[in-house]
C-alpha cells in the first residue's frame, strides 16, 4: 500500500508541468471571458446549470433529476446535454422510443423517468437553448447537465458538485489529478453540493469544507448522499429479490464511479461481483457473451445480473437475441437527497425559476 501511494505521488510530480501548462491556458481563456473580449451570453430563459470542475462521476445526473423533481409543477420544462455516447453532436429533442446511440444514455434515462419533461441533446449550448425557446416560446427554465466550463452560456443558476471522496481541493489539473478547470473557477457557482456523503456532517465539519473549498459567504454549500430504491426488471416491473442476503450478484457498470453502488450492494447482498466497463461504453456482441459466461459460472445458488438505470439505456438495444435475453438482469436506479436543508435547497431552485425577469 506504501508502494502504491509513493508511486502514485511521483507519477503525479512528474505530470505537474503539464499541468500548470494546461492551467495557464484555462486562466488565460477565463481572463477573456471575465472581462469581455470574448462573448457570453445569458439566455432570456431561466437556465439552471449543473456541472463539476472534475472530470466525470460526481453524479450530475442524479442531481438533475433532483432539480426536475424540485420543479415537478412548473411545466413547460426542459433539459439539454451534450449526449455523451450518442453518434453525432446535432441539435435532436430526445424521444421514449429513441435509442441510446441517437439520444445519448443519460438523457434518454432522463426522458423515460421524466416523460412530461422536454429532453434535448446537442454540442452548442447557446445554438440549442435558442432552438428550445422557438419550438416551445412558453418555455419556464432549462436544466443543463455538464455545462459549467462553457464560458459562452452565462447560465443564471450554477450548481456545482464535488465529490466527498475526491473533492477539488485534494485533486489537481489533468494530467496531474483529475480537474479539467481550475479551483477559482467555483467562484462562479452560486450553489455548491458534496455529493456522495456518507452522512450529514457535523456543523463544525461543514463550515470546514467551506474553508477548504475556498467558497465565500454567499455561496450556498449543500451535503448530497444516495438513496438506492428497490432493484427493477429492464420492464420497470419490481424485481421480486425474495432474499437479499441469500441471493449473489453480478454487476456490470459502464459508469465513471460505481464505488458506491458496489458499498452499497456488498452490504445488502450475498456476494457480489463486478466487471467495470469504462463510462458511456457501448456494449458489444463479445461483452455480452462474456457476461452471460461468467453470470452461468461465477456463483451457485439464487442469482441475478443487476445493472444501473444508465447501463441499462444502452443495454436495451442490443440484448435481443443475446446470450442475456432471458436471463434475470435487474436494474437498480442512484436518487440523489439533500441531506442538511432539504427544503433551502429547494427554495434556490424554485425562487430562481419564479423571480427571473422572464417570468415577472
Amino acid at each position: 500500500m506504501r508502494t502504491g501511494k509513493v508511486t502514485m505521488s511521483a507519477r503525479r510530480l512528474l505530470l505537474l508541468p503539464f499541468a500548470w501548462l494546461y492551467g495557464g491556458v484555462l486562466h488565460l481563456r477565463h481572463a477573456l471571458f471575465d472581462r469581455g473580449l470574448l462573448k457570453s451570453t445569458r439566455p432570456a430563459v431561466p437556465t439552471i446549470v449543473i456541472g463539476n470542475l472534475a472530470l466525470g462521476g460526481t453524479g450530475k445526473t442524479p442531481m438533475m433529476e433532483l432539480v426536475l423533481r424540485c420543479l415537478a409543477d412548473v411545466k413547460p420544462l426542459a433539459t439539454l446535454s451534450r449526449g455523451y455516447g450518442r453518434s453525432g453532436t446535432d441539435f435532436h429533442e430526445v424521444l421514449r422510443s429513441d435509442s441510446a446511440t441517437t439520444a445519448g444514455d443519460e438523457p434518454l434515462q432522463v426522458k423515460r423517468k421524466f416523460p412530461d419533461v422536454r429532453v434535448f441533446v446537442g454540442a452548442d449550448r447557446i445554438a440549442s437553448v435558442q432552438a428550445m425557446v422557438k419550438l416551445e416560446p412558453t418555455l419556464r427554465a432549462v436544466v443543463l447537465d455538464d455545462a459549467f466550463q462553457h464560458r459562452r452560456l452565462n447560465a443564471g443558476l450554477n450548481i456545482l458538485l464535488t465529490t466527498h471522496q475526491r473533492p477539488w481541493h485534494a485533486d489537481a489539473l489533468i494530467p496531474a489529478g483529475r480537474l479539467r478547470d481550475v479551483t477559482s473557477r467555483a467562484q462562479a457557482a452560486q450553489v455548491v453540493v458534496v455529493t456522495k456523503c456518507p452522512e450529514v456532517p457535523a456543523a463544525a465539519l461543514q463550515e470546514g469544507w467551506r474553508a477548504e473549498l475556498g467558497l465565500h459567504a454567499e455561496q450556498a454549500l449543500f451535503f448530497s448522499g444516495i438513496d438506492y430504491p428497490e432493484p427493477a426488471t429492464m420492464e420497470g416491473e419490481p424485481a421480486r429479490i425474495s432474499d437479499p442476503r441469500g441471493t449473489n450478484l453480478l454487476l456490470f457498470t459502464g459508469i465513471a464511479d460505481p464505488a458506491p453502488l458496489v458499498v452499497h450492494l456488498d452490504r445488502a447482498y450475498a456476494h457480489v461481483e463486478h466487471i467495470a466497463f469504462p463510462d458511456h461504453h457501448p456494449f458489444s456482441a463479445a461483452d455480452l457473451a462474456r457476461l452471460a459466461d461468467r453470470y452461468a459460472k461465477f456463483a451457485p445458488g439464487p442469482k441475478w445480473l443487476i445493472t444501473t438505470e444508465k447501463d441499462a439505456m444502452r443495454l436495451r438495444s442490443v440484448i435481443a437475441g443475446s446470450p442475456l435475453e432471458g436471463l434475470p438482469i435487474a436494474v437498480i436506479g442512484m436518487r440523489a437527497i439533500v441531506l442538511n436543508e432539504p427544503e433551502r435547497f429547494e427554495a434556490l431552485i424554485r425562487q430562481h425559476v419564479a423571480t427571473h425577469p422572464a417570468h415577472r
